[in-house]
């Protein structure tokens, strides 16, 4: 599941009166929603999606039943499969958020899928092979993978794991808190700043000693 960066951009543009010139953001926040409002309001962005590193592994590129791994014939518009054979275009249809975004996917079919010798690797379904893609959001893909393997895109990935990841680690790892013991925002506000007090308390006192 993905969330919404929508929120706290809009809300850190209302405090502070300017948006940020970039966002950088984990695999959680990797939706068509998300780079497209970021787009929209010219804000770089370096937000991983789901799959990010998985694309990356031995297991995901030998695995034939992914489109993502498939040739795509822009100028015909058609998914060539592992079996060479092609997925035509069929129609377009849509699909909504729970925020109410709408995300355009178009819909190919393949025909030959019958006499198919591996497509028992493919699909585990009965009929031919349909798959839903949505080419914005692989236009979105593609963008975020030239920035996070750029100069750029790599200082920030490691300059949020050092300011955050380390930060998180200590608090549920060394400082055991894991959840929260109180109800209610007003509450787990206190809570969770009392936890950093405590959290940059001991660090003071590392230093000092």
């Amino acid at each position: 599941d993905t969330r919404c960066l929508i929120p706290h951009l809009e809300q850190i543009r209302e405090r502070l009166g300017v948006a940020p010139k970039a966002v950088i953001a984990d695999a959680g926040y990797g939706s068509e929603e998300n780079y497209t409002y970021l787009e929209q309001q010219q804000i770089t962005a370096y937000v991983k999606y789901n799959t990010y590193h998985k694309e990356r592994t031995k297991r995901w590129k030998a695995d034939i039943s992914r489109y993502e791994n498939w040739e795509y014939d822009e100028e015909r518009d058609e998914y060539i499969c592992a079996a060479d054979q092609r997925l035509t275009f069929r129609y377009e249809g849509y699909e909504k958020t729970e925020t109410g975004y709408r995300v355009k996917k178009r819909y190919y079919r393949c025909d030959t899928c019958g006499t198919c010798p591996i497509r028992a690797r493919c699909t585990k379904g009965l009929g031919n092979r349909q798959i839903g893609v949505s080419r914005e959001l692989q236009r979105y893909k593609q963008m975020t993978r030239e920035r996070l393997s750029s100069e750029e895109g790599r200082e920030l990935s490691v300059r949020r794991m050092v300011e955050v990841e380390s930060v998180f680690g200590q608090l549920k790892a060394n400082r055991g808190f894991r959840r929260f013991h109180l109800r209610g925002l007003f509450k787990t506000h206190i809570e969770v700043g009392l936890v950093s007090l405590a959290h940059n308390l001991m660090k003071k006192a590392a230093l000092s000693a």
